[in-house]
């Protein structure tokens, strides 16, 4: 049964290792998503502005074609709405990039540290307990075969004693030294009880 408990214990100290190498070895990955997430917002930042510029140009040239004579201010008010609909694009890839930096970006940067230094923490904790765990289980071993070998000898002794004295009462029993037999019967069934 020892060895089975011995062999599962291995087999999960064996696999909380596993674990530990896999997530000290994503740590260049993660930082790689961080780092590429936070170009992009970066870039996307950088397209809004340029966006946002070429709309109020664009609103410009609509506002001057539909302010003209002629057949223009048809084409002036086309411009306008497809300037309205880009003005939506804009608005939801601002909607965008700051869902992507408040939600994503920004949590991961702040979590990062608090999970190397939690793995760190775990790992060292795993090696404590793992030594704490063995010398443990070495002391348990120990005492309770010291426990054992002292169980063994008082109760060894014990029957020694137990047996003398059965055989003191039973050489009484026999000889007749003893006139009340009936107390003595009753003093040995009270022994034998104990």
């Amino acid at each position: 049964m020892d060895a089975g408990i011995e062999k599962e214990c291995s087999a999960l100290g064996g696999l909380f290792q596993l674990i530990m190498n896999d997530m000290k070895a994503s740590y260049p990955t993660w930082e790689d998503f961080l780092t590429k997430g936070a170009k992009l917002q970066s870039q996307l930042r950088t397209t809004i502005l340029a966006v946002g510029s070429f709309l109020d140009a664009f609103q410009k040239v609509a506002d001057m074609a539909t302010g003209t004579r002629g057949a223009t201010k048809e084409i002036g008010s086309a411009l306008t709405r497809m300037c309205m609909r880009h003005r939506s694009i804009e608005s939801k890839l601002k909607l965008f990039t700051t869902s992507f930096s408040e939600s994503l970006i920004i949590p991961l940067e702040s979590k990062m540290e608090e999970w190397k230094k939690m793995a760190s923490q775990l790992d060292k904790d795993h090696a404590k307990g793992t030594y704490a765990h063995a010398h443990k289980c070495e002391r348990t071993v120990f005492s309770f075969l010291t426990l054992g070998h002292l169980e063994h000898k008082k109760a060894k002794a014990d029957i020694k004693k137990k047996s003398s004295d059965t055989i003191k009462l039973q050489k009484k029993v026999k000889k007749g030294k003893d006139h009340h037999f009936s107390s003595a019967s009753t003093q040995f069934m009270l022994f034998l009880s104990k």
